[in-house]
């Protein structure tokens, strides 16, 4: 599947790819193995002055359908291989490796190898159920106005709706 998907994102504009992502999270929520949300991996929470560390471990052969974020923020993958689609196309990132979540990513990444991943969110918020609702959105339209504006979405007629939500 993940080959097939790699093969149809070539040469799509951001929107197109989009809409492939979802479908394919779409087809992957109808699998009878389908995990979704925290369930999927092991996660571990911390919390500094006004950080919010999450720590995921994702196991080797995984094909995950990440979270659409709202905010942007750093992400380091410590150990691993993996390729990752988003709506500007695929990376294969391999550790050590940094980079910036920017407003509006979701991802399909499949993991090459098992890899450790993680993320850093700014917020005085001790909660994680609330973090995620502030951090996440359940579908495109839910994103704030300048991030739909960026990603080409805001006058878009249909609801994009993520699916693992």
């Amino acid at each position: 599947m993940i080959d097939e998907l790699i093969k149809s994102c070539g040469g799509l504009t951001s929107i197109e790819i989009i809409d492939k992502m979802l479908e394919v999270e779409s087809m992957i929520g109808d699998l009878p193995d389908a995990k979704f949300g925290d369930d999927t991996c092991p996660l571990i929470h911390s919390f500094a002055d006004g950080l919010y560390v999450r720590e995921i471990f994702m196991p080797k052969g995984m094909l995950i359908v990440s979270a659409l974020h709202k905010t942007s923020y750093p992400f380091f993958v410590l150990v691993g291989d993996l390729s990752v689609i988003t709506q500007d196309g695929l990376v294969r990132i391999k550790a050590p490796y940094y980079s910036m979540t920017e407003a509006g990513t979701k991802r399909i990444l499949y993991i090459n190898e098992d890899t450790h991943w993680i993320t850093v969110h700014a917020t005085d918020e001790k909660d994680v159920d609330l973090i995620r609702e502030t951090i996440t959105a359940k579908c495109y339209n839910d994103l704030p106005d300048h991030v739909k504006e960026a990603l080409q979405l805001k006058d878009r007629e249909r609801d994009l709706v993520c699916h693992s939500q």
